[in-house]
């Protein structure tokens, strides 16, 4: 069954508090939970990925985990036996082919993107990806990518380019969602809407309900 990734959590934090979010927006209904701590240690990144990723699976098994950026710690949590299930790299991370042929073909693989090149250039690779993702939306603190804002109206072109399933990110808020589900994107990740939200949960239960119903 291919992930769902109407409401994507890009988690922030290496604290206690990052793995309680997570599971909160689990059980809210996120479908897609990425770890991302790049300021951490590998050893340190390593213990949180498996800690979020059992907190995740207690809250919602249907719900799936991936690294940012980093397949090796991806592939040593999965051998750990935890419920981490891929990576989502960026353009200067491990190469694509690499990526799948250390973690498998059951693994989920996102690349980053954002412009129409970078969209068709994953369209090449489409049978080693499971999705891309494509921002900014609007320019973010969170990270710097150096691609213009796509706004609203920049993803249809992008949505076209591909067959891949496409989530829209960049300081996207829960009042976006509605906009970015009817220009064909099949979910939108954030960060602090959902990891700052008094009630995560409820957060993660607004982004579902602005996309077409999938239980």
């Amino acid at each position: 069954m291919s992930p769902d990734l109407r409401c994507y959590l890009v988690t922030s934090g290496t604290s206690r508090r990052t793995v309680e979010v997570a599971a909160a927006a689990a059980a809210g209904g996120a479908g897609m939970i990425q770890v991302r701590a790049k300021e951490t240690s590998t050893v340190e990144l390593l213990e949180l990925v498996c800690a979020v990723a059992d907190a995740v699976h207690a809250a919602r098994p249907a719900a799936r985990v991936v690294v940012d950026d980093r397949a090796d710690v991806a592939y040593a949590a999965r051998r750990r036996g935890a419920e981490v299930h891929g990576v989502h790299l960026g353009q200067d991370d491990l190469p694509v082919v690499e990526a799948r042929a250390l973690l498998g073909p059951e693994a989920l693989i996102g690349l980053t993107t954002g412009t129409p090149e970078l969209v068709r250039a994953a369209e090449e690779q489409r049978e080693l990806l499971d999705y891309v993702g494509a921002g900014p939306f609007r320019p973010t603190p969170t990270k710097d990518s150096g691609r213009a804002p796509l706004g609203v109206d920049g993803y249809g072109e992008l949505v076209a380019a591909t067959q891949l399933q496409i989530v829209a990110i960049g300081g996207i808020t829960v009042a976006d969602v509605p906009a970015l589900a009817r220009t064909g994107v099949a979910g939108v990740a954030l960060v602090r809407e959902i990891m700052d939200a008094p009630q995560p949960a409820e957060a993660a239960a607004q982004v579902l309900a602005a996309f077409p119903g999938r239980s």
